[in-house]
């Protein structure tokens, strides 16, 4: 499971450096090269994408200015959506991930909020795209989100503002996975909040598609748990997707120094943080808590990067299932942010093997990335200001 095992480029699409002009072919080995183009430039730390289907365009969210941009990736050109929630942005807060929900109907967003005494927490909304056929909605453009509301306010609020985790994916039955961070408590023990039910932090929530709390999450009948709780033990996931074949929902988590993770979640399984763990504490190489080989009563990662491996700060994630890229079907694809790279995961069942990674010789932070209509992979970058990337097969 730690072994970290890095294949050649045999059967790979191969990178290398790119210059910062459009369209300009990747060196590399590899069958054919890859082609790496900018589609969007000037965004304010990008954080999430979701591809509509309607007309290919992508939403993006914008961390520091809580604005939700449309980007066309046809002429780069972006356009504001307004109605979108006010969000509390200081440190690791603002606007956060973006998705759709079943059959486009409605764009879940989840954000920082703060309370009148300045604590904050992670929060989940929705809205309908104005002029997309909403009930009472006679509104004939798509430029604002019509109907906001609130779906789901995690508890409880905390003076403090990082480790929101914050993703959100749909899964089987249409069920809303949603991730909360563990808000940065540094009590590395039995009774962190991370292994406390009582609270929804360092979980994984499973909603309906309406926010409320489905009758068959694990916790419903434990009087010392929340209801929204699918899973704990969690220190501060940022990565989210549904593997396309299996239907199980895998996820990507910061360690403290290094112990970064890949998990794919079980209903009411505790994840070890921070009574089980790969990861050093900072600054000390020192580890925290013990193995997940040595409890039983833990789930340990599909795969990770231990205390001294280099871990990326896996962010976002998805799998792929397009078409431009034969090879790669069903593989991961994770941003990291301090590797500055797209890291690249073959998995075959219970077997994930790290490949070579994309843009590592661009030196920028990737926070987020998905797959497009076009079969390209759209590549998020993390600064203040940034460019939307397009991946395709070189010419």
């Amino acid at each position: 499971m730690w072994r970290r095992s890095y294949l050649s480029a045999v059967g790979a699409v191969g990178i290398g450096a790119v210059g910062g002009c459009l369209g300009e072919p990747a060196g590399g080995s590899g069958r054919s090269g890859l082609t790496v183009e900018t589609v969007a430039e000037g965004l304010t730390h990008p954080w999430g994408l979701a591809v509509d289907d309607a007309d290919e365009s992508l939403l993006v969210t914008e961390r520091d200015t809580g604005r939700l941009r449309r980007v066309d990736p046809a002429d780069g050109t972006t356009t504001e959506i307004g109605g979108t929630p006010t969000v509390d942005t200081a440190g690791q807060g603002g606007l956060l991930d973006v998705t759709w929900g079943p059959d486009q109907e409605w764009i879940y967003l989840t954000y920082a909020v703060a309370n009148e005494a300045g604590e904050t927490t992670t929060r989940l909304g929705r809205g309908r795209l104005a002029g997309r056929g909403g009930e009472g909605d006679e509104d004939d453009e798509d430029d604002r989100l019509a109907a906001f509301e609130q779906l789901y306010t995690a508890e409880p609020f905390v003076d403090d503002n990082g480790h929101y985790g914050s993703r959100v994916a749909f899964g089987p039955n249409n069920d809303l996975y949603m991730t909360v961070g563990d808000r940065q408590f540094k009590n590395f023990g039995p009774d962190h909040v991370a292994q406390d039910r009582t609270n929804d932090l360092g979980t994984t929530l499973r909603l309906r598609p309406d926010g409320s709390i489905p009758d068959d999450n694990p916790f419903v009948d434990d009087a010392e748990a929340r209801d929204a709780i699918y899973s704990y033990g969690h220190r501060n996931a940022q990565g989210l997707d549904v593997h396309p074949e299996t239907g199980a929902i895998w996820e990507s988590e910061f360690g403290e120094s290094d112990g970064d993770e890949i998990n794919r979640i079980e209903r009411g399984g505790n994840y070890g943080w921070p009574v089980a763990d790969e990861g050093c504490t900072y600054g000390t190489g020192q580890p925290i808590g013990v193995s997940h080989a040595d409890r039983e009563d833990v789930i340990a990662p599909v795969f990770g990067w231990p205390c001294g491996e280099d871990g990326p700060a896996p962010s976002g994630m998805t799998f792929y299932d397009g078409d431009a890229f034969p090879e790669w079907q069903g593989d991961l694809f994770v941003g990291g942010l301090v590797t500055q790279r797209v890291v690249h995961l073959v998995v075959d069942g219970d077997d994930v093997r790290e490949a070579e990674p994309l843009l590592a010789d661009r030196q920028q932070r990737i926070r987020d990335v998905t797959v497009g209509l076009d079969g390209a992979l759209y590549v998020a970058v993390d600064a203040g200001d940034a460019p939307i990337l397009r991946l395709l097969p070189a010419a």
